[in-house]
């Protein structure tokens, strides 16, 4: 059998929770796409921070505020060397990708766009990045247009061709389908879009867990992440944002840090970063964000990927030869460790809850992407999905644990 460039026995004793049981069996982690599990690096990070450095950060004189400041400055560093920022002033923390999309709408939408205009959005696109346009739309009078996809879940690039039109004034769109795994074709989006001069934002959640990312390279003008989908903690995510677009912004939310001299008659604002991070801001999670990328950059991204990739090739072909009536949604030629599925006679809830007694953990529901759920004729699927820790033999005993809800259920 295939094994991962790294030591698997050894890189999964870096994550306490995976020593567990549920239910009387050996937990198997399957529900990654959701959240994944944070290895001893970030916990202990974290742990640090409380133990020894407890402080708020900014405009502290004091010993353990300026060590604060730097440990949590020292992480924006670190995150503009994992996706390749020109600056750190490019790269701003917020509670994930959902606010971090909000923040774009918000103010760069808010700012640039008026009614008539049109936002491109795919049809895969988790809620994250459709509510928020929708409440734009909502305010201003923009319109919607949505980038169908073909029958094996990859994007009608032709339908994206047609629908690319100057009244597009702005293109938002995930890079990896939190439902289907799809990863959709940026090389040949962006470029296009730019050729119109539309600006981009790239939904970087799913995809930055199993790849490198360079967003010079990507030359996307805005790209979104959170940390807890790449082994580092839940409310905190990342904005990357081209500095000129960045500096042209205005703040979206106001209060203390994001300020440089506040009067009842007029305030002025901080320079960036800090212009978009008003309140204290969560400070262990930047740091174990921080410590998130470093246990990345020592694994490697493009390892970790080649990993889950050898493990949604065997699981794919297992459940297909193991599994009648199984329908896999999704099946684009390239996609990341994600399988969405249904079987006939079980409801995913069912499959959900019966797995969950032999110690198997997955997803179902609607994974907050019910547009293309809809559109491909099912309200809920059951969701499997890896990451660098995941074994064949775990494969294997979520296969039979299927085997076993399939006999209960019919």
């Amino acid at each position: 059998m295939k094994q991962p460039a790294y030591d698997l026995a050894s890189l999964r004793k870096e994550f306490p929770i995976l020593a567990r049981e549920v239910n009387g069996k050996p937990l198997v982690y399957l529900d990654n796409a959701a959240t994944s599990q944070k290895p001893l690096a970030v916990i202990q990070a974290m742990d640090d921070y409380y133990r020894h450095t407890n402080a708020n950060i900014h405009r502290g004189l004091h010993t353990l505020s300026q060590e604060a400041t730097d440990a949590h400055e020292l992480a924006r560093e670190k995150v503009q060397g994992f996706i390749n920022a020109a600056s750190s002033k490019e790269v701003i923390f917020t509670r994930g990708t959902t606010e971090s999309i909000n923040l774009v709408a918000q103010s760069w939408g808010r700012a640039n766009l008026k009614a008539g205009d049109q936002v491109m959005l795919s049809m895969m696109e988790h809620h994250a990045n459709i509510v928020p346009w929708q409440m734009l739309r909502e305010q201003l009078g923009i319109e919607l247009v949505i980038i169908p996809i073909l029958a094996n879940g990859s994007l009608d690039m032709d339908a994206f061709f047609q629908l690319l039109t100057p009244k597009v004034k702005f293109l938002a769109i995930t890079q990896v389908s939190n439902a289907l795994g799809t990863v959709t074709s940026l090389a040949a989006i962006i470029p296009m879009a730019k050729a119109l001069g539309i600006p981009v934002l790239v939904d970087g959640a799913q995809a930055i867990p199993h790849q490198a990312i360079d967003v010079q390279a990507l030359d996307a003008d805005f790209y979104v992440f959170s940390a807890h989908k790449m082994y580092g903690p839940t409310g905190i995510g990342v904005l990357y944002g081209k500095e000129a677009l960045l500096e042209a912004m205005p703040p979206w939310q106001g209060g203390g840090d994001m300020i440089d001299v506040v009067t009842f008659e007029k305030t002025t604002y901080a320079k960036l970063p800090h212009k978009f991070e008003a309140g204290t801001p969560a400070i262990a999670d930047a740091i174990g964000l921080g410590a998130a990328v470093d246990w990345m950059q020592r694994v490697g991204a493009d390892a970790i990927g080649a990993w889950e990739h050898e493990l949604l090739v065997y699981a794919t072909a297992q459940m297909k030869a193991q599994l009648s009536g199984l329908r896999i949604l999704g099946e684009a030629p390239n996609k990341v460790g994600v399988i969405s599925f249904v079987l006939d006679g079980a409801h995913a809830q069912d499959i959900g809850l019966l797995t969950d007694q032999l110690g198997v953990a997955l997803r179902t529901g609607h994974h907050c992407a019910m547009p293309v759920l809809h559109h491909l004729g099912v309200d809920a699927t059951a969701r499997v999905s890896f990451a660098a820790y995941n074994t064949l033999e775990e494969v294997d005993v979520f296969v039979a644990a299927l085997k076993r809800v399939r006999e209960m259920l019919i």
